[in-house]
């Protein structure tokens, strides 16, 4: 348990939730009309798509899918396993071929790519340290509306080492799949 300021000195007791009782709970249909996602024991609710977000979701997920085929499962917007408090649903998760979910959740993945738009801060402050803690070696976050895409790589004690920010018009390709470029012109409206 542990506690929040809640302001004039009250204080509330919060209880996390681990990633199986979370699991049971959605099991369960408790969240059967909500769009929540674990994060470190706490349910966050997940953001609401606006046209940048929907535009670079589904011009990635075709772009990805084509470019990996037989190489990744490209996993668009599906529960991730990112430790034993947290089940985040990102944007993409291109998995190896041998972790299909369909025994579990996915826990590796050679890349994450988080489309941002009101969540830019939740997905830079939260779910990167996440990503770099579970040792996702590359985390993208596609900023839609500024037309930017920043790529994070080498993953030390819950921090990316290394972060490059590329604007629209250049190209990108994930580290584990160098011979795959992606235009941001594609993907960023």
């Amino acid at each position: 348990m542990f506690t929040v300021e809640m302001g004039d000195h009250a204080r509330v007791g919060l209880r996390r939730f681990t990633r199986a009782e979370y699991d049971r709970l959605v099991e369960l249909g408790l969240f059967h009309d909500e769009r929540v996602e674990l994060l470190h024991g706490l349910l966050v609710e997940m953001s609401p798509q606006n046209l940048p977000h929907s535009f670079a979701v589904q011009q990635l997920t075709r772009l990805l899918i084509v470019a990996l085929a037989d190489r990744a499962l490209v996993r668009v917007q599906l529960p991730f396993i990112a430790a034993d408090d947290s089940e985040p649903e990102p944007d993409f998760a291109v998995v190896p071929l041998d972790d299909d979910g369909r025994k579990s959740q996915p826990s590796r993945a050679h890349l994450i790519i988080e489309v941002a738009d009101s969540s830019h801060v939740k997905d830079r402050r939260v779910k990167g340290p996440l990503y770099a803690a579970s040792g996702i070696p590359e985390y993208w976050l596609v900023l839609a509306e500024k037309g930017v895409v920043e790529i994070y790589r080498d993953p030390r004690d819950g921090q990316y080492q290394r972060m490059e920010s590329v604007s629209k018009g250049a190209s990108v390709s994930p580290a584990a799949f160098p011979d795959v470029t992606l235009s941001t012109a594609d993907f960023l409206p």
